[in-house]
């Protein structure tokens, strides 16, 4: 053979070793967007460091796919078009699978799974919404959630209600409870807890797991959880990671990644710590 074909046979080689290095390690760092301001799922502390259930488990599944987390705070109403846009790999932030969300990007498996329910004052005629302390399925116990809801709107009627605007909470309400009440729309939840406890709002309308949370601070010690616990069609088939149509490679990693977490009891663990409950979904 001759020299320049053999430098040619040499180059070409490492080229396809050099390719196959960058492939494996094209996911050495992994950027996670979050909100940074959904207690306990994410938020961030007096230090402005971010912190919470999903940061906790971000770092145990980087470790598992051996790569690096990096977070990126990010405001909720533009989190997805960030992602499709470049500016992280992947989402943590509290975010229900939808239909809807499916048609722009694409989930992991579930990591948790989240019931949402309504908080009210415990003096209020609203802590007597039927079915509290139960959830419900909007599918498997469509009859139940229809007789519930009925229930429901006769206390909630003329009331105003606080809900994190640009959430599956607009789905639930329009398909369930349209004009039975005044909705307030709040770019956090944190604002509409803070609203809530000023008493210029009657009720909110949010994750258990972040209602059980915020209820346990002293400023909250006369609030209840009311109502049925809702989950299912549109408000969500669980909690998962968010990632790009174009990353198929991320999206193995990841559900390998949240399966081992799942079986070695580390989402039940974290859950536990965060919430008070178990947030974790069924293999």
């Amino acid at each position: 053979m001759k020299f320049s074909s053999m430098l040619k046979v040499v180059v070409a080689s490492t080229m396809l070793i050099a390719g196959a290095a960058q492939a494996e390690n094209k996911w050495e760092t992994i950027r996670i967007g979050t909100e940074g301001a959904y207690k306990p799922w994410n938020f961030t502390d007096a230090s402005g460091t971010v912190i919470g259930f999903e940061i906790d488990l971000a770092n145990s599944l980087c470790a598992r796919m051996n790569a690096k987390c990096e977070i990126v705070a990010q405001d909720w109403d533009g989190i997805i078009p960030a992602l499709n846009g470049g500016k992280y790999d992947a989402i943590m932030a509290g975010m229900n699978i939808t239909d809807n969300r499916l048609k722009a990007i694409d989930f992991s498996r579930p990591y948790a799974i989240s019931t949402a329910s309504f908080g009210v004052p415990k003096d209020s005629p609203l802590a007597a919404l039927a079915g509290t302390g139960k959830n419900l399925n909007l599918e498997s116990d469509a009859e139940e959630v229809k007789k519930v809801i009925e229930e429901w709107k006769p206390l909630l009627e003329g009331k105003t209600i606080g809900f994190q605007g640009g959430t599956i909470i607009d789905e639930f309400f329009e398909a369930y409870l349209k004009d039975v009440f005044v909705l307030r729309g709040y770019k956090t939840t944190e604002q509409h807890d803070l609203d809530l406890a000023a008493g210029r709002i009657d009720a909110i309308f949010a994750a258990q797991a972040a209602l059980t949370s915020t209820f346990k601070r002293p400023e909250f010690s006369d609030f209840v959880i009311a109502g049925a616990g809702i989950y299912g069609d549109i408000m969500g088939r669980g909690i998962a990671v968010g990632l790009r149509k174009t990353d198929p490679d991320l999206k193995a990693k990841f559900d390998e990644a949240i399966q081992s977490a799942v079986e070695d009891g580390t989402i039940e663990q974290l859950s536990q710590k965060w919430f008070g409950l178990s947030m974790t979904p069924k293999q």
